[in-house]
């Protein structure tokens, strides 16, 4: 396998993950909760976060599978947060502005 196909899977992956907080109801889309009859907006950002470091485990790990891993500094988390959140924006809209 290359790089480009190892990048692109990390990337749809995001993109998946990054929305899946918002389009299911149950906790990590496995677990249903009876406590809440919806899930509140703070176990979203809860799960958003968790589901952002799985994908950075996962992509250093496929960095370190290719050969050298880097090492990376907080601009790099910085701007692969924000990125995060860019691709959970289809999912917001669809939660809670799409009415």
């Amino acid at each position: 396998m290359n790089v480009s196909l190892f990048s692109s899977v990390v990337i749809a992956l995001a993109l998946i993950l990054a929305t899946l907080p918002f389009l299911s109801e149950r906790l990590f889309a496995l677990i249903a909760l009876e406590r809440f009859p919806k899930k509140p907006f703070w176990l979203r950002l809860i799960e958003l976060l968790t589901y952002y470091f799985l994908v950075g485990v996962l992509g250093f790990a496929l960095e370190s599978k290719l050969g050298n891993r880097f090492p990376q500094t907080w601009e790099f988390y910085a701007v692969t947060f924000c990125m995060f959140i860019v691709f959970a924006f289809p999912g917001f809209i669809y939660r809670y502005l799409k009415k």
